[in-house]
Formats: structure tokens, C-alpha cells, sequence
């Protein structure tokens, strides 16, 4: 009977044990089958910055720079943005650093194309609520990506696209166009800017906001517009004396077999130089309004490169507000390495050459922040991730340091790490806004 009852226990222990056995199998099957909350997907690894970024302080011993957060930047497109957590998680400043800065608002035209994640760094990098900034998207550009731009641009009441748009072609009207429909957009603009300054998606800036600023008040510009360049050499003469027309969208060449131009409306004298600028507000109601600048731009419609001497020949025209009818090359608007000046203005690209300039690479940051310029052109993520990455970090820590206005911990790009501690945990902002 003992043994029985034995027999009995162990039988039922058995048959319990199976049961368990069945029932942990089942209800892995079940959940299994469930649909899971799916983890945000192209989440970025968050390694430290390189160890040898030149511009960047030397952390003690031990430590190392790290980014704060890694953002997934390359696909804002979704229908519905979340705007309060894309600002909050892209990490832009949502407040004037200083009450100089408050009450010197600037413009800001941007014409972009491709890099976007180069482009959102750079409006992350010069963003300020007292500013305005138009977005100029290539007309060309992939539908995902006007979408995109699109998206993150309508999180921010002071960032617009131009209500049209160019098919914008290297070296061709369509640049120039480009910047003068940003234009007739910012002069209605609610935001009393004082300059505008035209950008490429390429560039980065040097010079914190606070420092445009000042330059722009400083009693060298205070009244000027900033257009550097010369006379009309002889060796730029054929870009204004033959008939130029963009072919297919893709490049400018002569039209016909040569055909040759009138001269210059009014009997201008052509100036040639930098396509970039700062004008002041009353300069750019001047090309918009005036008739002689309006007779420029219709002659220089069928010219090579026209944006490189339309605003500096108006900008010597003692009529126009704010003219530098003296200036040369004045203006440290732009650290560029054009290849010909290799071994003269500078030693080398670091990185690799681009119809002539440099696309810049970690070794050439040391020249490019003692130029002091405001702004540096190129850089492209794609190809030299960690010299954009250093450039950013330097720079939000050098505007962080001049802010007049409590610090926000999470304006800070990144932050000292011991190298022994965990890896920072890192979200993605795009999959879940």
C-alpha cells in the first residue's frame, strides 16, 4: 500500500511537471505570436568622438569626448512631426543667448540639394528664435527628401521654403534666381532683420551668432554691405561677354556658336567676386525695387556665374544703400582651400578636392578655425564624418561659453566620459515623432 501511495506521488509530480513544461511552451508560442512594440529601428551607435579631433580640448586622463545623444537625422517624414520632441531631441536652442543678439536679428537664405543631415546641423548650429531663415530646396532634389526638409522646416514658425522654387543649375541664373525669391519673402517677413546672409547645405559657420553680430555692427561694416571683390579681370571677361544658357539641368554652356553680348545695362562697370554676402535690409529693398538693378539682372540672365558679379557690381553703386564703392576683397566672409592656392594660403587638403575646394577632413580644422571667417565651406558627412562631428561640438561650446542666459543641460552635444564607464543609452528621434 506504502509503495502504491509512492508510485501515486510520483506520478502526480511527473504529470505536474509536464503540465509546466506544456504551459511555459504554450504561452512562449502565444506571445510570440503577438505583435510586439517594435523598437525604433537605424538606431545609431554612440561612439566617442575621434581621438584625434585638433580642436577640441584634451579631457583629463581617462576620459574621452562623447556625444550626448546620436540622432538619426535622415528621415523626418512622417506625416504628423512631433515638433516639441524633435526640437527638444535634435537639440536646438529655442531661446536669444543674449539680449545683443535679441536685438540684431538676422536673415539667413539656405539653398540646399543633398547632405541633409549635413544641412540639419547646420540649421541646428545657427538657429536663434530673434532670426528668420528661407530654405531653398533645389527643384531637382528627390521628392523623400524635399519631404523631409519639408517636415523639420514646419517646426519652426521662423523657417520657411520660398513659394518658388528653382531648377538650380551650377554656375547658372538659376542660382542667383534661387536667392533673390528668398529675398522677396524676407522683406515681408514680420522679423525686422538687419543682414541676410546667403549659405549653402555645405556649410558650417566659425563664428558663433553672437560673433556675426558684432562683426556686422562693428564699425567696419556697421552701415556696408559685405560683397568682396574687384573689377572685372581680364581672365573672368568671357562670362560676361558671350551668351551662356543652362543645358538639360545639369550644366551652363555658349549659346549657339559663340554668340557675344550687348554691354552692360547703363554703362556699368562689371565687378567680379565671392557669391556669398551680408546686405543689409535696405541694400536688398534696393535690387528688389530699383530699375537699374533690375536692368542688371535682366542682362545678366544669359551670363556665366552671374551671382558672382551681380551683387558686387550693385554693391559699387554710390546709390545703393550701404555700397562699399572702394572695396576690394574685404570681408572675411568665407575659410575656403581652393586648390591653386595650395602652397600659398594654405598647406594642403586634408580631405579631397571638389571642382577645386577642399571638402574638409579632421586635419584641416586647425586652419580653418584660426581663419576666423564666419563661415567654412565644405563639408560632407558622407565622406568626412568626424570633421563635421568636431566642428559641431567646437562650436556649440564656444557659443555656450559666450551665452548671457543660464546654460540648459540638454544644450550640450556632448560631455566627458570616463572610458571605463557604460556606453551612454542612444534613441533614434526620427521613429518615434
Amino acid at each position: 500500500m506504502v509503495q502504491l501511495e509512492s508510485t501515486k506521488c510520483g506520478f502526480l509530480l511527473c504529470l505536474g511537471i509536464c503540465i509546466l513544461i506544456c504551459f511555459t511552451i504554450y504561452m512562449k508560442v502565444k506571445v510570440s505570436n503577438i505583435p510586439q512594440a517594435i523598437g525604433p529601428p537605424n538606431v545609431m551607435s554612440c561612439p566617442p568622438l575621434p581621438d584625434n579631433c585638433p580642436i577640441l580640448p584634451s579631457p583629463s586622463s581617462g576620459y574621452k569626448w562623447q556625444r550626448k545623444n546620436c540622432k538619426e537625422i535622415s528621415n523626418i517624414n512622417k506625416p504628423k512631426v512631433n515638433c516639441t520632441r524633435l526640437r527638444s531631441e535634435l537639440q536646438f536652442i529655442m531661446m536669444p543667448l543674449s539680449k545683443e543678439e535679441k536685438e540684431f536679428p538676422l536673415a539667413f537664405i539656405i539653398t540646399i540639394h543633398k547632405e541633409l543631415e549635413t544641412f540639419v546641423r547646420l540649421l541646428r548650429a545657427i538657429y536663434a528664435p530673434q532670426n528668420v531663415y528661407c530654405v531653398h530646396i533645389d527643384a531637382k532634389a528627390p521628392e523623400e527628401y524635399k519631404k523631409t526638409v519639408q517636415n523639420l522646416v514646419r517646426c519652426f514658425p521662423n523657417v520657411f521654403l520660398p513659394s518658388v522654387s528653382e531648377r538650380v543649375v551650377y554656375a547658372g541664373f538659376s542660382r542667383l534666381k534661387a536667392d533673390i525669391n528668398c529675398m522677396k519673402e524676407l522683406v515681408r517677413s514680420p522679423t525686422k532683420w538687419r543682414r541676410v546672409i546667403n549659405l549653402c547645405g555645405q556649410d558650417f559657420p566659425i563664428q558663433t551668432n553672437l560673433e556675426l553680430v558684432r562683426y556686422m555692427h562693428s564699425s567696419e561694416w556697421k552701415d556696408r554691405n559685405m560683397t568682396p571683390g574687384v573689377k572685372q579681370p581680364p581672365t573672368m571677361q568671357h562670362r560676361t561677354q558671350f551668351q551662356y544658357e543652362e543645358v538639360k539641368d545639369s550644366h551652363v554652356a555658349r549659346k549657339g556658336k559663340g554668340a557675344k553680348k550687348g554691354p552692360p545695362p547703363h554703362n556699368l562697370t562689371i565687378y567680379f567676386g565671392t557669391a556669398y554676402y551680408a546686405l543689409t535690409r535696405q541694400f536688398v529693398e534696393y535690387a528688389l525695387s530699383s530699375p537699374l538693378a533690375q536692368d542688371l539682372l535682366k542682362w545678366s540672365k544669359d551670363t556665366f556665374s552671374p551671382d558672382e558679379h551681380y551683387w558686387v557690381t550693385l554693391n559699387h553703386l554710390e546709390e545703393a544703400p550701404g555700397s562699399f564703392v572702394k572695396g576690394g576683397w574685404e570681408g572675411n566672409i568665407r575659410a575656403i582651400k581652393w586648390r591653386d592656392q595650395e602652397g600659398t594660403a594654405h598647406q594642403g587638403c586634408e580631405g579631397r578636392y571638389v571642382r577645386d575646394i577642399c571638402i574638409f577632413g579632421i586635419g584641416d580644422l586647425p586652419w580653418v578655425v584660426n581663419k576666423d571667417s564666419m563661415f567654412a565651406n565644405k563639408f560632407e558627412t558622407a565622406s568626412f564624418l568626424e570633421a563635421l562631428d568636431c566642428m559641431e561640438l567646437w562650436h556649440r561650446n564656444k557659443l555656450l561659453q559666450q551665452a548671457k542666459v543660464p546654460i540648459q543641460p540638454s544644450w550640450n552635444l556632448a560631455k566627458v566620459v570616463n572610458v571605463n564607464s557604460r556606453r551612454l543609452n542612444v534613441k533614434t528621434v526620427l521613429d518615434q515623432i
